[in-house]
């Protein structure tokens, strides 16, 4: 057992990290600065080629540039934090900054969920729905869409650091992760946590459940639609690169939640599965926000089609 601590009577929090090597220690940090510049760069510059390229201006490519916001703001709330922690001794952070980055991870993270079923509801209605498409996806309809997305997020990981920091710690503090994760926090807890647990699987896992079956639902009437319906193979071609696009995206995302938070609980706490936690935190938190702009470029023809017009208007 360990001795009993308040939220109120605790002023930080300290990181197992990592690693306990120093050279490792900077190579982590040169790589982890590599991707975080790497998804700036690459999420803000999707944003920026959107907004001036008069043919992105579709209800997707909205939808698409609030994602790679989402995913910019979802990196900042944990990298730097863990790229400074790397370059020093006592990886600590304060009690507010904890609850604060725990809140923006949830929260991001539960919008983003959210989103990518909204980002399929809108391919439903393109492909399945063609004429009707202009009258159900209106600008008012997507501004709503993405809005509902960020309320029911961000109440989600209200509710989520409410009930975590009402908890007590123990006297050690240290949170075997690298930033602020609920599991990590909920491990170190000296108070009851079955209502905490409670809410992860119930309200955490219906959000998972209805967002993963709201893009399963989608795409199977999606790819019956391009089965059924378009003839041409450029057409069909061109509606299974942009689902294949979303598919890959919401495997990548939903996949690591599931893996770590709804793993069985006789898998948790031997320390092959602390190390594989902390691979998997780290391609969710660092890499994942990375990718999606990889995907939906490498595999847009549109989005390199929009590249193309800015490149040539450079040059001349």
């Amino acid at each position: 057992m360990c001795e009993e601590n308040s939220t109120a009577t605790i002023k930080e929090f300290v990181f197992v990290g990592l690693t306990d090597s120093p050279e490792l220690q900077i190579i982590l940090f040169v790589v982890f600065l590599a991707f975080y510049m790497s998804t700036l760069v690459g999420n803000l510059g999707m944003i920026a080629l959107i907004k001036v390229s008069p043919q992105l201006h579709t209800p997707m490519y909205f939808f698409l540039s609030n994602l790679s916001l989402l995913d910019v703001c979802y990196s900042s709330a944990i990298t730097p934090k863990t790229l400074v922690n790397l370059l020093e001794d006592k990886k600590s952070i304060s009690l507010i900054a904890c609850a604060v980055q725990m809140y923006l991870f949830i929260g991001l993270g539960s919008t983003e969920c959210f989103l990518l079923a909204a980002m399929a509801y809108d391919r439903y209605v393109a492909i399945c729905k063609p004429l009707l498409y202009p009258v159900l996806m209106t600008p008012e309809v997507c501004s709503l869409l993405v809005v509902g997305s960020y309320v029911l997020g961000l109440l989600h990981s209200l509710v989520h650091t409410v009930f975590t920091f009402r908890l007590s710690f123990c006297e050690s503090k240290m949170i075997c992760n690298f930033f602020c994760d609920i599991s990590a926090l909920l491990s170190i807890s000296s108070s009851d946590t079955y209502i905490n647990e409670l809410l992860i699987f119930y309200v955490s896992g219906l959000i998972e459940i209805i967002t993963i079956l709201c893009v399963l639902f989608s795409y199977t009437y999606i790819l019956t639609s391009i089965v059924l319906r378009i003839s041409s193979v450029t057409g069909r071609l061109k509606a299974f690169s942009t689902c294949i696009s979303h598919l890959t995206v919401v495997t990548i995302f939903h996949g690591a939640i599931l893996i770590v938070h709804f793993r069985p609980k006789s898998s948790s706490g031997s320390e092959l599965q602390e190390v594989s936690d902390k691979i998997i935190a780290v391609f969710y938190t660092i890499v994942t926000p990375l990718l999606n702009p990889l995907v939906y470029s490498l595999r847009n023809n549109e989005v390199k089609d929009a590249l193309g017009v800015i490149q040539r208007k450079f040059c001349v």
